[in-house]
């Protein structure tokens, strides 16, 4: 919490959001910066009136990376652009020397930072004290649940076992350091830390913390360290019935302090949270057990996530049919607005008869409405990348959600799936990244993960994953090339055979209905080689509603047009 009060200034009468980059002007208009145009703002915020110089702030958002001063200078131009900064009297210039950040129209030293930077103190304790009160009024008063409320999830202070104080600092940064990576993870709300520090130390009873935080899932852990070696366990409990949910243990050398660190809190967080982590999961199994009546808008989307993720033609209808039900009951509900959406992109991708224009219309409007609601939402932002035909932009909503969510292994995945064809070397480092932040994950990544290896000619890994897909057209494609590829003649066939009994129309050319892998004899080459059909005929050309074409394919059907 109070790293997010202190991200928060008032700069011409707009409020900047340092820790999200973000500008909201009066009529609540929220311009969302490049994260290099973010990070300069930022250092400057760090030294209000002071002249920060061209070179301190290129060494600070650029490193190593050679850039030309033009960089800095189109960074400053947004800033001013978003801050409605016309006369340059908040982010002023200083030639040859640097720049400076103001705090109010007039320019007067930095008076708007200054008062803030003042006042912060008041407001932070204010704000701890109001966090403890709510919590404990949670427990005193009545609470109702929205239609669209997901459950909370409150970490408590890690136990050091051994009562070693150079420990017991590294149990505060590892509650400290979940407590920051689930708050990226939008979907489950996590209880601020000021809240759960009362419970440092003391005997306590999980279901009473659930009442009096208002939570349905407790976190709980401990450290131990016995010579070189460190043991960290974790225990997710469901507040309300004292059951365990999920719980792991993590042994590893004392030594590698930070890394171990780093690794044992992503893990926890990506275990946790996302579409496929436990909470998630732990909420589905009581939602299949209610009567379809009784459900929610929440508990909708919980299951038509369950549905999307079985990527199947006839799943994608399912989710689609519980997300509608979601929306009847909170119309304005984001996770379903963009997982709606989602379906009609992977409808296109797995191969699901569908009209190509038609799916990208509505992924487009749920898109837009979802980034319109909630311009701070990763999977918003990553949908819009494959909205954009502009590549820079594209590329932009991209470095977005990885801002926002940066350890979010369904990010991390879904971008691996965005780019896989046309830059297979990022989607695999990305690939290998989710997989050690989930080495158990769920059965919808074998896609994308099959698709990077297929485009990078790594048909071994490619097929591995195949093996592991779902049954949809596109899906079964990649198993029958891949196995082609490595000259399993039997299995080729068989899945050719799946791909052209599930859609008999099927062809190599007609798979992705825009540009999908950079090196276009790929597709062909595996078809070619599993016995599939690689050209369109132009009897399906005519009812085709995709813009992409393969070049041989269009010599073939011109030399037989001249041919007739």
């Amino acid at each position: 919490m109070d790293n997010r009060a202190l991200s928060l200034l008032h700069l011409n009468g707009r409020m900047v959001d340092l820790q999200r980059g973000s500008v909201t002007d009066e009529s609540r208009h929220v311009v969302t910066l490049r994260p290099q145009a973010a990070e300069v703002l930022r250092v400057l915020a760090a030294k209000p009136g002071e002249i920060v110089t061209k070179d301190e702030l290129m060494q600070a958002v650029w490193g190593k990376i050679a850039v030309t001063d033009d960089s800095l200078v189109q960074c400053i131009i947004e800033i001013r652009k978003a801050l409605g900064d016309d006369k340059h009297k908040i982010v002023r210039t200083l030639p040859k020397r640097g720049y400076v950040l103001e705090g109010g129209a007039g320019g007067g030293q930095a008076n708007g930072i200054r008062s803030f930077m003042l006042r912060r103190q008041f407001w932070l304790g204010l704000a701890a004290g109001l966090v403890i009160l709510i919590g404990a009024g949670a427990y005193l008063l009545p609470t109702t649940k929205s239609k669209a409320e997901p459950p909370a999830i409150a970490v408590l202070p890690f136990e050091n076992i051994g009562g070693d104080e150079k420990w017991g600092r590294f149990a505060v940064g590892v509650t400290e350091d979940i407590i920051t990576d689930l708050a990226q993870f939008r979907d489950i709300p996590v209880i601020a830390r000021t809240s759960t520090e009362v419970y440092r130390g003391k005997a306590h009873d999980v279901r009473e913390i659930g009442r009096a935080l208002n939570v349905k899932y407790v976190l709980e852990g401990s450290l131990q360290v016995d010579g070189h070696r460190m043991r960290v366990t974790a225990q997710l409990i469901n507040a309300g019935t004292g059951a365990h949910v999920w719980s792991e243990r993590y042994d590893r050398p004392a030594a590698e302090l930070l890394d171990v660190q780093d690794e044992i809190t992503h893990k926890i967080a990506a275990t946790l949270v996302g579409w496929q982590g436990q909470v998630a999961e732990a909420e589905r199994a009581q939602m299949r057990r209610k009567n379809a009546t009784d459900l929610d808008a929440y508990d909708h989307w919980l299951l038509g996530i369950e549905a999307k993720h079985r990527m199947t033609p006839e799943s994608q209808v399912e989710a689609r049919a519980h997300f509608e039900k979601g929306l009847t009951l909170a119309p304005d509900f984001v996770p379903i607005l963009r997982d709606i959406g989602l379906t009609h992109i992977v409808d296109i991708d797995i191969g699901s008869a569908v009209d190509f224009r038609t799916s990208m219309d509505a992924f487009r409007k749920y898109s837009e409405r979802a980034l319109r609601l909630d311009p701070n939402d990763a999977t918003a932002h990553l949908n819009m990348s494959s909205v954009v035909s502009d590549t820079e932009q594209a590329e932009h909503y991209r470095e977005r959600a990885l801002q926002l969510a940066p350890n979010n292994p369904d990010i991390l995945m879904q971008l691996a799936w965005a780019c896989g064809g046309q830059q297979p070397e990022r989607a695999i480092a990305l690939v290998e990244r989710t997989l050690r932040l989930n080495p158990r994950y769920p059965s919808w990544w074998n896609f994308p993960i099959a698709q990077a290896y297929f485009a990078a000619r790594r048909f071994d890994k490619a097929y591995a994953a195949a093996k592991q897909i779902g049954e949809s057209p596109n899906q079964t494609a990649f198993l029958a090339m891949s196995a082609a590829q490595l000259g399993k003649t039997q299995e080729a066939s068989e899945a050719a055979a799946n791909v052209l009994r599930m859609k008999p129309d099927w062809t190599a050319e007609s798979m992705f209905p825009y540009p999908k892998f950079r090196h276009e004899t790929l597709l062909p080459e595996g078809a070619a080689k599993a016995g599939l059909p690689v050209c369109m005929t132009p009897g399906q050309i005519a009812s085709y509603s995709g813009v992409y074409r393969l070049e041989e394919c269009e010599e073939e059907r011109a030399k037989a047009d001249t041919a007739n």
